[in-house]
């Protein structure tokens, strides 16, 4: 079942989807640890990378991964805010509502292996 519209760490553009990450880096492994609630009430998309935060190494990984799970290219996603945060507001390219159910199926699957 897919989240709820309120539960949903991206929101649909004319462009693709908007995808709020929070990133972790250094972590032991890369990939997704599902969703995680911010003081304001925002849902993030949790994900983490084993790239140290040093020269955009981090980014990189990040942009690898969603790319590779999404079946986007590279270039298709960019960072639109937070380049040296934590929290990163994604831009990622193409037809939303494809991109919606990617991202609803890839994080009921991390969901439902925790």
């Amino acid at each position: 079942m897919p989240p709820s519209t309120e539960t949903r760490p991206y929101t649909a553009t004319p462009e693709g989807v908007r995808l709020a990450v929070r990133l972790t880096p250094r972590a032991s492994r890369t990939g997704l640890d599902g969703l995680v609630e911010g003081a304001d009430g925002r849902v993030w998309l949790q994900m983490r990378v084993a790239a140290p935060p040093v020269e955009g190494a981090a980014n990189t990984a990040l942009i690898a991964a969603l790319a590779d799970t999404l079946h986007l290219r590279r270039s298709d996603i960019r960072i639109v805010s937070g380049d040296t945060a934590r929290q990163k507001i994604l831009a990622l390219g193409g037809d939303p509502s494809l991109l919606a159910a990617r991202l609803d199926a890839w994080i009921a699957g991390a969901a439902t292996r925790r």
